[in-house]
Formats: C-alpha cells, sequence, structure tokens
C-alpha cells in the first residue's frame, strides 16, 4: 500500500511539473505572437502568421492628371490592409461637391485634394477637417518649400489643413512642326532668345499667322494667365482690397489686343475642343504652362510625341496651380488618411509622380537629385524639362490670392470669352465683369 501511494504522489508531481513546463511554453509563444503581431500592426513586411491589422478603406477625390492610380497601387501593395478608392473629377466639381458635402456634414471622402487658389476658402471652414499637426504634420513640414507649406496653414501655425503636393512654374510649351513652318528656331534655348518679350511674342504672333495660317496660342485665357502669373500682386492685396485695374488690366488688354487681330484661338480650356487642337496642332504656343501640364498634353494628344517641346516663358515664370491633400473631418480613419498622404507627397513620391505625369515638385531634397535634373522627355522632342521647369521655379515669387480669388477669376475669364467668341468690346466686358465682381465680394 505504501508503494502504491508513492507511486500515487510521483506521478501527480510527474505531472504537475509537465502542466508547469507547458504553460510556460504557451506563455512564451503568446509573447512572441504579441511581438509579430506589433511588428505588423507597425507595418512589418515578414509575412509569417502574425494577426494581420485591420482592414481601413478610404476613399479619395482628386482633380487633373495625377496619375496617383499607380502610386496607390504600391501603397495597397506595401499596406496590404489599406484599400483606396480614387475618384478622379474636373476641378470646379471636386470644389463644390467637397463645399457641399462639407456644408451637409455628409458624403465627404477621406482624402480630398484642394487647389491652391481655393485652399483659403476651405482653411477658413477648418472646423470640417483634421488637422494635420494632430496626426504628425509637424514632422514632415521641412520635406516641404516654406511659403507652400504656409499656404494651407493657419496664421498662428496651429492648423495644418493640407500636406503640398505640387506647385506650377510657368514656362511655353510649343508645336515644334508649326514653329518650324514659321521660321522660328525649334531649340528650347534659341526659341527662349528669339521670344523673350512679350513684345517678341506679339512679333513672333504676326509672322506665325503670316506663315501658317495659325494662332500663336489657342485659349485666350492662357496669354492671360501667364502675364497675370509674372504679377507680384494679382486680384487682392493682404488687406482683401481688390486690385485689379492696377496689376492685371494691362494682361487683359495685351491679350484682346491679340483675339481682335485674330492671333489668338477661341477654346476655353478644359474642353473637348482644346483637347482636340492640342493633337491637331492647330496653333503654335501654350504660354504659361506649368509642369502639370505636360501630363495634360500628353493625355489630350497621345500620338503628337515629338511635336511638342517646351521653353521658358518671356519676362520669367510664375506660379499656376498646385494642390494640397486633406483630411475632412468626416474621415472616420484620419491616422490612416494621414500617414498614406504623408507617404504620396514624400520627396519619392514626388520624383515619381514628376517623371510620370510632370507634376513640379514642392519638396526641394528633389532639385538636388542627379536624376532628376538628367530628366528629358521624348515626348516633349527631348527636352530637359526638369532643367527648364527647374530655372523657372527659381523665379517664382508668392502671391497672395485671397478668399475670393475664384470669384474674380470666373468673372474675368467670362469677359475674355465673350470677347473671343462673340467679338464683343473688351472695354465693356471688363467693366461689365468689374461690377459684377464687387456685386458678389459686396454680398460676401
Amino acid at each position: 500500500m505504501k508503494k502504491w501511494l508513492m507511486l500515487v504522489v510521483f506521478s501527480v508531481l510527474v505531472f504537475a511539473l509537465v502542466a508547469c513546463s507547458d504553460d510556460s511554453g504557451a506563455s512564451g509563444e503568446d509573447d512572441t505572437s504579441t511581438e509579430t503581431e506589433t511588428e505588423t500592426d507597425a507595418g512589418s513586411d515578414d509575412g509569417g502568421e502574425a494577426e494581420e491589422a485591420e482592414p481601413v478603406e478610404l476613399d479619395m477625390w482628386v482633380f487633373g492628371s495625377t496619375g496617383y492610380d499607380k502610386l496607390i497601387e504600391e501603397y495597397q501593395t506595401e499596406n496590404p490592409h489599406v484599400t483606396i478608392t480614387l475618384n478622379e473629377g474636373e476641378m470646379a466639381d471636386i470644389h463644390n461637391n467637397l463645399f457641399t458635402s462639407l456644408s451637409a456634414s455628409s458624403g465627404a471622402p477621406d482624402i480630398a485634394m484642394i487647389e491652391v487658389s481655393e485652399v483659403a476658402r476651405f482653411l477658413n471652414a477648418s472646423d470640417s477637417f483634421h488637422n494635420l499637426n494632430d496626426y504628425g504634420a509637424g514632422d514632415v513640414a521641412g520635406n516641404f518649400l516654406d511659403w507652400k507649406w504656409q499656404q494651407a496653414q493657419s496664421v498662428d501655425g496651429s492648423f495644418q489643413v493640407g500636406l503640398p503636393t505640387d506647385i506650377g512654374p510657368t514656362t511655353m510649351f510649343y508645336r515644334t512642326d508649326v514653329i518650324e513652318a514659321a521660321g522660328l528656331p525649334t531649340d528650347p534655348a534659341e526659341l527662349a532668345a528669339e521670344i523673350d518679350t512679350w513684345d517678341a511674342y506679339y512679333e513672333a504672333a504676326k509672322t506665325i499667322k503670316a506663315e501658317t495660317g495659325k494662332p500663336i496660342a489657342d485659349a485666350p485665357e492662357l496669354v492671360f494667365n501667364a502675364i497675370r502669373d509674372q504679377q507680384p500682386q494679382q486680384y487682392f492685396n493682404e488687406d482683401d482690397e481688390l486690385i485689379i485695374e492696377d496689376t492685371v488690366k494691362e494682361a487683359y488688354d495685351f491679350t484682346t489686343m491679340m483675339i481682335g487681330e485674330d492671333l489668338i484661338g477661341q477654346n476655353a480650356l478644359w474642353t473637348p475642343e482644346w483637347g482636340s487642337a492640342m493633337a491637331e496642332g492647330t496653333y503654335a504656343t501654350m504660354p504659361g504652362a506649368p509642369g502639370w501640364m505636360l501630363g495634360v498634353v500628353k493625355g489630350n494628344a497621345p500620338d503628337a510625341g515629338g511635336n511638342w517641346s517646351l521653353t521658358n516663358i518671356p519676362e520669367g515664370a510664375g506660379n499656376w496651380g498646385g494642390s494640397f491633400l486633406t483630411v475632412p473631418a468626416e474621415s472616420e480613419h484620419p491616422q490612416a488618411a494621414y500617414d498614406f498622404i504623408a507617404w504620396l507627397t514624400a520627396p519619392e513620391q514626388q520624383l515619381k509622380s514628376f517623371n510620370d505625369m510632370g507634376l513640379f515638385p514642392s519638396a526641394p531634397e528633389v532639385y538636388e537629385s542627379e536624376e532628376f535634373l538628367a530628366t528629358t522627355d521624348e515626348y516633349f522632342s527631348g527636352a530637359p524639362t526638369a532643367e527648364i521647369l527647374a530655372e523657372a521655379a527659381k523665379s517664382v515669387v508668392p502671391v497672395y490670392m485671397g478668399v475670393n480669388y475664384a470669384t474674380v477669376n470666373a468673372e474675368l475669364t467670362t469677359a475674355l470669352t465673350n470677347v473671343a467668341v462673340e467679338g464683343a468690346d473688351p472695354q465693356e466686358e471688363w467693366d461689365a465683369a468689374v461690377e459684377r465682381i464687387e456685386q458678389q465680394l459686396e454680398r460676401q
């Protein structure tokens, strides 16, 4: 009996030791699993059997030719728990739909692109956006040009509504076949020397018309914009006073004078006719074209490679466009949205966007890249696109745009269109536009 009792006791002790050993092993496996899961959540690409991060779906609204679909695919490959739906539209539609959604507190996306001329208006509605400073924006501020960063920031710097994408230093795109037919040089440097002032541009326009029967430019708005964007002030001063008589009336008069002499066409920007004319080569130049227009031309005229090139604009560059990526307050995944746009606007991705679509970087680190400076584009006749745009960027002076910039611009565009399409009197159209502008500003 004693031997039997000792055997039972011994068996119990052995079972207890084995159980303790099993518990310890299980605990060790749990710890390892927890560490692996943490690494996965932090973005580890180990594979393994770790539990995946919680799936996140993000809706993104953009306008223009961004090429972001390629970068989204790359990001989703690196972050398989994130799904991003890209919705592309016209710039005005995107802004109007966003403003409507924010006003109704319903229907806004997780990520919204806002153009520089509209950012002040949306910054005034900052309650409708997540403050990107809360998610790490301060850590990436040094990636961007100071003036570009400040355009999407509150006066005291406490609120950052968006991360910068591109900027728009302006150049002059041109059809080499039309320029050659007119007897002008097709080499970018030689053409820039030939057309170095707006007076020289006017003289070239008369030559091109006489030799080819074609206008020097297609869209009146482009000529007006090109001269406007070279001005140190445009529609408003920093006290938000309307100053167009002193700043852009000369640009309007120059443009309408050329319209009157049949040296500029009639097509409005972003219309099918405007796009078709790029492909058909019915005009000679696109003055005031920023870097992001490289992608626009390729998209509208995919078979016209080698017939386009670009060079410096007469009398120095301005800046047209550029955007910001914001996270509306409705987003239920603000950190995931911020992480994506921080990646998308990092210097490495901005270089890819430039190479693919001509979006000129707002990250000055890119300007030092040998790869960037060596960039040429066979579509644009092998022109050194990066070098030309970088030179243009150096002469850009930031301009105060004001909350009501879009209102003024729309009315002046209407005036130009009426002169070009309907043969309206330029001064009467200007006066009518100013009256409409003042009435709208009084209602603000």
